[in-house]
């Protein structure tokens, strides 16, 4: 185990204090630009549970409770969002100041972080990667820490928090697979045999028990769920994993984040810790063969960025390089604010490219209008058919979209079978008349009776998301009934 570092440099409060106050209020600001993500409109549906078939309760848990507490609106569900960036950008300063950085280094880290890409997106909604950034940087602070400082008793603290961060996803368990993997390759060795890295591994068995039990006593739904992902995601997951890297953080700071990479891989100082530059390489590996998403690695590519800034500092002994870096996190903050963010108006998106650099941003135009236009063929329907109806939609955003808007229409309930909204069908028997809003009319034509396309719906905004130009059917339930019907139509992705 090394011995203590030297004494560590302050923290310069001052300009980190300035990075989260600006990027907080960046996101604050533009919270309520454009609307509900689709995954914030299916966290508002969920019940409190222990878990779901898709993952398991904290996010959701965070969306009701941020509704409670300030408000059933788009800006206050991100107010969680906003809160925990913050957070993983003073961890992410904490991190490189453990690991040598001066003052310099640190604020560089902070302003980098907080503007860089995938933060920022994640940063404007709510979403479980949100979470998982802000507890893989404390997760890995407490590594760094157990080590570097011959402190091992961190260890606890890094499966206090691998355990918390096993309800908010079990993606969790790639961090412990890649460092492990890592200790295994280039060592300390020695730690494996370590009573507080076992004592801590211990406590975040304990502290996921019932996550874990969960997962068992309802048969591993969540190994079913990534089986999905990896159908649905893999082929382009392995084309773009690698390329996609230098896009999570942003081009301009790619030198910077392989400084770390290069640095935790040759430094003798950091031998302690080689083992994290190694899990990130594993746990891109990982990503590779499992095809989930493109993000799962970016946990310890953000922990190389707050490394890589303790040799750059190093190199910026001249003025001009100086003001080389200075650009360059300048640079990367404006390009990375253009893509993540709602700065453009609505109307104007359509037109713009920012759809394709950013997907989460059409998911995030046309729900109130495409629930106006559902609820005008509703309205249509004569009364007797009215009474008898119900909504089924093709995906949980759609079922989210009219459990928030529809009230106001007066429709009927809303039904989908996608993931975890499969298990609060099927409907009630009675409800015959089928309002289909479908992404597929030939499936859909197949699984119903009589079905007619009523609507094409249109966002207004000439945005090409999932559901622009989907349609709005009129059907009706076979004789057979939801029992044979419902089982059809599930689906996880």
């Amino acid at each position: 185990m090394a011995k203590s570092e030297p004494k560590l440099a302050e923290v310069p409060w001052w300009p980190v204090a300035g990075a989260v106050a600006a990027v907080c209020g960046v996101l604050a600001l533009t919270a309520g630009q454009y609307g509900y993500h689709r995954d914030e409109l299916y966290f508002r549906m969920l019940e409190p549970a222990w878990g779901y078939v898709d993952q398991p309760p904290l996010t959701p848990m965070l969306a009701r409770l941020a509704a409670w507490a300030f408000g059933d609106t788009v800006a206050a569900m991100r107010v969680p969002a906003i809160v925990l960036i913050g957070a993983a950008v003073i961890l992410a300063v904490l991190t490189t100041r453990e690991l040598g950085g001066g003052r310099v280094a640190q604020a560089l880290s902070a302003w980098s972080f907080a503007f860089c890409s995938l933060p920022l997106i994640t940063g404007h909604l709510l979403s479980t990667a949100t979470v998982d950034f802000a507890l893989w940087a404390a997760a890995l602070l407490f590594v760094v820490k157990a080590q570097l400082r011959g402190e091992p008793r961190w260890w606890l603290a890094f499966g206090a928090v691998v355990g918390v961060s096993t309800y908010n996803k079990l993606l969790i368990a790639m961090l412990v697979i890649s460092l492990g993997a890592g200790l295994l390759l280039v060592g300390p060795r020695s730690v494996l045999r370590s009573k507080w890295l076992w004592a801590g591994l211990g406590l975040a068995a304990l502290l996921s028990l019932p996550n874990a039990i969960y997962q068992i006593t309802h048969d591993f739904p969540q190994l079913t769920m990534a089986g999905a992902l990896s159908e649905n995601n893999a082929g382009e997951v392995r084309i773009q994993v690698l390329p996609f890297q230098a896009l999570l953080i942003g081009p301009a700071l790619l030198a910077v984040w392989i400084a770390g990479l290069v640095a935790l891989l040759r430094r003798e100082q950091w031998r302690p810790i080689r083992a994290v530059g190694v899990a990130y390489l594993v746990a891109l590996l990982l990503t590779f063969i499992g095809g989930g998403q493109l993000y799962y690695a970016f946990g310890l590519q953000a922990f190389l960025l707050a490394a890589g800034w303790v040799p750059v500092q190093r190199w910026m002994a001249g003025t001009w390089r100086r003001w080389l870096v200075f650009a360059a996190v300048a640079v990367n903050a404006v390009a990375s604010a253009l893509i993540a963010l709602p700065l453009l108006p609505v109307t104007e998106v359509g037109q713009s490219p920012a759809v394709a650099l950013n997907p989460t941003m059409g998911d995030q135009i046309g729900w109130p209008q495409y629930v106006a236009q559902l609820a005008a063929v509703y309205a249509a329907l004569p009364p007797e058919q009215q009474r008898r109806s119900v909504i089924v939609t093709g995906n949980y955003g759609e079922a989210g979209a009219i459990d928030r808007y529809g009230p106001a229409y007066g429709l009927p309930p809303v039904y989908s079978a996608q993931n975890e909204l499969y298990f609060v069908g099927p409907p009630p028997p009675q409800r015959t008349v089928v309002i289909a809003w479908t992404q597929g009319v030939a499936r859909t034509q197949r699984v119903f009776s009589g079905c007619e396309v009523r609507a094409k719906m249109d966002n207004g905004f000439g945005v090409d998301n999932e559901e622009q130009g989907s349609a709005v059917m009129v059907c009706q339930l076979p004789a057979d009934g939801w029992a044979a019907v419902w089982p059809k139509l599930q689906h996880y992705d």
